[in-house]
C-alpha cells in the first residue's frame, strides 16, 4: 500500500503567531502547553499543544515579549490550535488573537527533514508526543512543573519507558512510491508511509513513520535502495 497523497514536496513553511497577552497569560500557558513557560526567553523553547488524550495537536515555538508571549505554529494549524486554546480560556485574564508572521523556526521543508523535526503533515496522523523522537520530547516537555492539558498520558507513556508502535524517521530511496513501499511493509495499515519530503538529485528524501516492528526486520534490512533511521 503506498501512502503519499499528503507529502509535501520540498517549498515554502508558512507561519502564523498566537499572541497572549494579559496578566494570567503565563499561569495559562502554564496549563495548557507541554512546556514550562516560566523558563522559556526571548529565544523561545519548543512546546507541544494536545489534546485532553495526549495526541498532538500541533507544536509550537513559544517566545516571551515584554507583554507577554507568542507562540509561533504552522499557519496551516492557526485556527486549530487557536480553537484548542481557546477552549479552555474561561474567566481568565488573557486575551488570544491570530496574526500573520514572516519566518519561523524552520522555513522550507528542507530545513525541516534536515532538522528532523515534525510539522503539520506529521502531526495529522493523530499520534502522541514520544512517536515524535526521544529527542523532540526532551526539548519540548516537562515532567516536573505540573499538570498540562493531555499530561496524563505523556506522563504514563514517560513512564513506561516511551514505548510506542510509531516512530518517526527520516527515508532516503529513488522515489516517494518506494520509499512508501517499505515503510508500510510492517504493521496495521492507516499510520506509516511518507509525509513531507524533497528531492535532492536523483533521490528523494523525507519524514515519515514507521511501525516498530519494521526496524530490525527482514524487510527493512534487504531494503538496499531505501535507507531508514528513527529520529532519535
Amino acid at each position: 500500500m503506498n501512502e503519499t497523497s499528503d507529502t509535501v514536496i520540498d517549498s515554502t513553511v508558512r507561519w502564523s503567531s498566537i499572541v497572549a497577552r494579559g496578566p494570567e497569560a503565563e499561569s495559562f500557558l502554564q496549563g495548557q502547553l507541554s512546556q514550562d513557560v516560566s523558563t522559556v526567553s526571548t529565544t523561545g523553547a519548543w512546546a507541544l499543544l494536545l489534546a485532553p488524550d495526549g495526541i498532538v495537536i500541533t507544536s509550537c515555538h513559544v517566545s516571551t515579549t515584554p507583554d507577554g508571549y507568542d507562540l509561533a505554529v504552522p499557519r496551516v494549524l492557526g485556527d486549530v490550535a487557536l480553537a484548542r486554546l481557546r477552549r479552555f480560556l474561561l474567566r481568565t485574564q488573557c486575551t488570544l488573537e491570530l496574526v500573520e508572521r514572516e519566518h519561523g523556526p524552520f522555513n522550507t521543508v528542507r530545513e525541516q527533514i534536515d532538522a528532523g523535526l515534525p510539522g503539520a503533515a506529521e502531526f495529522a496522523r493523530g499520534l502522541t508526543p514520544q512517536c515524535f523522537g526521544a529527542g523532540f520530547v526532551t526539548s519540548a516537555v516537562s515532567f516536573t512543573k505540573g499538570c498540562f492539558t493531555g499530561q496524563e498520558l505523556v506522563g504514563r507513556l514517560d513512564a513506561r519507558g516511551s514505548s510506542v508502535p510509531w516512530r518517526m524517521v527520516r527515508a532516503t530511496g529513488p522515489n516517494e512510491s518506494r520509499i512508501a513501499d517499505v515503510l508500510t511493509s510492517k504493521g496495521p495499515a492507516g499510520v506509516s508511509g511518507l509525509t513531507s519530503s524533497m528531492h535532492d538529485g536523483e533521490t528523494v528524501v523525507g519524514l515519515g513513520f514507521a511501525h516498530r516492528s519494521l526496524l530490525g526486520s527482514e524487510e527493512f534490512e534487504h531494503a538496499v535502495d531505501v535507507h531508514v533511521a528513527e529520529i532519535a
